[in-house]
């Protein structure tokens, strides 16, 4: 049982869907991050914000999916963004039955007419690497999911203006890769089944609300740099993979198996180490998944096996401030 599982009461207001935040986090200082609503309004969330220096060296590579799901003739937006001029278009957030979390991992569960759309979003352990797992619970047919993906290049504390940026985006087997820059870091997005259609082009001044409130630049573009499209059947399943390692594995189910083994060896090393665990609260449970994600590793020269506590993800990284960084044991 979750002990975050919010329903329509939750979900519906766009005002309290945006203010509860989900984290997923990669072991070496990577992370996802958004809001419930998917509205992006932090610099820090984004898909995939890689550690291309482990801990450090935080680039944001995908910034969020556009999701749409065609069913029974009628196209709906899963997706909500907020714009320069304050206007909030489209409003996917209202198809939304219920946000939960798996652990750590957050889950969204859409309906679109009858049918039940489910997606959730982890990282692998140990990679810079992002899940989006789709699933169709039920339907009365077949569900056309389209996804937007929308990248970028830039370290975390920064925003993007798009003007004149152009980047390399290669079509490659079941996916894309992009190249920011010569001498950039490469990142994939791979969806297995699914048919992919390259694009370059800017979105440019999404809003970022709590950016605003912080008094700092608070507005923001992304790169379209293409677009999947998959049909699902009641019980079939479309996994987009993020990756900025050099051989990902795009099999999501196989992910997902070895995230819930991470997650379990973490609980059954806590069992073992305290005693007390067996009649611990459930809401304990959680708070050692939720710790977890702050320790990462940290080779050292003369420690190749040394890690370090992050102090911070998105609120507390702030430039200029000490609180952000990862401290050897």
């Amino acid at each position: 049982m979750s002990l975050i599982d919010w329903g329509r009461e939750t979900c519906g207001p766009l005002g309290t869907a945006e203010s509860r935040e989900w984290l997923c986090t990669n072991g070496l200082g990577g992370f996802a991050s958004g809001t419930a609503a998917g509205l992006l309004t932090r610099r820090y969330h984004g898909l995939l914000i890689a550690a291309l220096k482990p801990p450090v060296g935080r680039t944001l590579l995908v910034a969020k999916v556009d999701d749409s799901a065609e069913y029974a003739g009628v196209t709906r937006p899963l997706f909500v963004n907020r714009w320069s001029d304050g206007t909030v278009e489209p409003h996917g957030y209202q198809a939304m039955e219920r946000f939960r979390l798996e652990g750590t991992t957050p889950v969204w569960t859409y309906a679109c007419a009858d049918a039940l759309l489910e997606k959730r979003v982890w990282m692998e352990h140990g990679q810079n690497t992002t899940y989006l797992h789709y699933r169709l619970i039920r339907s009365g047919g077949p569900l056309t999911l389209e996804l937007k993906t929308l990248a970028n290049y830039r370290d975390y504390h920064s925003t993007t203006r798009g003007e004149g940026r152009r980047m390399n985006v290669e079509p490659i087997p079941d996916g894309l890769r992009v190249t920011a820059f010569r001498g950039a870091i490469p990142f994939v997005l791979l969806a297995e089944g699914a048919k992919v259609r390259p694009a370059h082009d800017w979105y440019r001044g999404f809003h970022l609300a709590l950016e605003q409130e912080r008094g700092l630049d608070c507005q923001d573009d992304h790169l379209h740099v293409g677009t999947f499209r998959a049909t699902l059947r009641p019980g079939e399943t479309l996994t987009l993979m993020l990756s900025a390692e050099a051989t990902p594995s795009p099999d999501g189910e196989a992910a997902w198996q070895r995230c819930l083994r991470h997650e379990d060896g973490l609980l059954s090393a806590w069992r073992r180490a305290q005693p007390a665990a067996a009649s611990a609260p459930d809401w304990i449970r959680h708070l050692v998944l939720a710790a977890d994600q702050f320790v990462v590793r940290r080779p050292l020269p003369d420690e190749p096996d040394g890690m370090s506590v992050v102090a911070g993800y998105p609120s507390r990284d702030i430039p200029g401030s000490a609180t952000g960084d990862a401290t050897p044991w």
